[in-house]
């Protein structure tokens, strides 16, 4: 059986809960690409119903060899980075991030193929300049850690090449969910913290270093996994979408409302430390972001968007104290 869609990183934290939202959709013909250094991103794959998995290279050497199995390929959804905020490594990012991302596109866009690819909010730096998903903004936007850098780069490459009018790009948020578990440091604050109340009672949230926000106060815009991927199957199957979109709730929310949350999800009284943030990221800390959605909503988007407080207890009560994943 010859798959019809490829998902990138289809064993990580996005990509598995598409994979899981296709196949609800009745959807099996899936090629997932990714790099099964884990275990837990193993066990991602498990519950899910797909026709063929590749390793990141050898998805590369299909591409470049015109591989038979691609040849219904008819979407690709590519998810599959480096999405490290910290990763100092540039040239890793460069061919990990960019390079590929710019192979798989030049490779679809020769085919007539469905091109959806993350970029991130990650592009939008300090938000000074706004974050509106407009072409024509681009270069005002100036990415505080390396990692935004190789997204905003791509985004950049697809405009000065036209490929915007015919591809997708995807600007998420803070997204959180299921099947984060791999994710380490790069975790959500609403999985870490659910460890550290079960563990201590408490959790931590940063000290604010700007007068205009208080501890704690610094603000989010959250969007749980399950709005993210409808998001993303939306813009897949609206043929007249394209250029970049953000994902996100279009609504902004502090750590501390993210807090609260978490403890009424739990059933418990908030214990709240605030703690120095690291220095080394001090100067690349985002105070403040929320996503303009006015794009995605034109297309006609207009399935409602979880609450903070929906979202989180839905997180914690059927996955967290459960430890299932998608699909189980």
């Amino acid at each position: 059986m010859h798959s019809e869609i490829i998902v990138t990183g289809g064993a990580g934290f996005i990509g598995s809960a598409l994979v899981h939202a296709l196949n609800q959709q009745g959807e099996h013909k899936i090629l997932v690409t990714d790099a099964l250094l884990d275990l837990q991103k193993q066990a991602h794959l498990e519950p899910l119903k797909y026709s063929q998995y590749l390793s990141a290279e050898e998805l590369l050497y299909e591409l470049k060899n015109n591989g038979d199995s691609l040849r219904d390929i008819k979407t690709i959804f590519h998810l599959g980075a480096c999405s490290s905020t910290t990763e100092t490594n540039r040239d890793y990012l460069m061919k990990n991030n960019f390079e590929y991302t710019k192979t798989l596109a030049h490779w679809a866009l020769k085919r007539d193929v469905r091109f959806v690819y993350a970029s991130s909010a990650a592009t939008y730096g300090d938000g000074s300049a706004g974050m509106r998903d407009e072409i024509e903004d681009l270069d005002q936007l100036h990415p505080l850690n390396l990692y935004g850098e190789s997204k905003h780069l791509f985004d950049l490459y697809a405009r000065e090449h036209g490929w915007l009018d015919r591809i997708v790009g995807l600007k998420y948020f803070n997204v959180f969910g299921p099947n984060e578990d791999h994710k380490q440091e790069m975790r959500s604050l609403v999985c870490k913290a659910y460890e550290q109340i079960r563990d201590t009672g408490k959790m931590a949230l940063f000290k604010s270093y700007l007068p205009e926000y208080g501890d704690g106060k610094q603000e989010r815009d959250f969007i749980y996994v399950c709005d993210a991927v409808k998001m993303t199957l939306h813009l897949a199957k609206t043929q007249h979408a394209h250029g970049l979109f953000n994902i996100g709730s279009g609504v902004a929310r502090s750590w501390l409302d993210l807090a609260h949350a978490l403890f009424t999800a739990l059933n418990r009284k908030p214990e709240i430390d605030f703690i120095e943030m690291p220095e080394k990221i001090r100067n690349q800390y985002q105070y403040h972001t929320c996503a303009d959605i006015t794009r995605l909503r034109a297309t006609g988007y207009q399935e409602p968007i979880l609450s903070l407080e929906e979202s989180v207890e839905d997180y914690v009560c059927n996955y967290l104290l459960t430890g299932k994943h998608f699909g189980e």
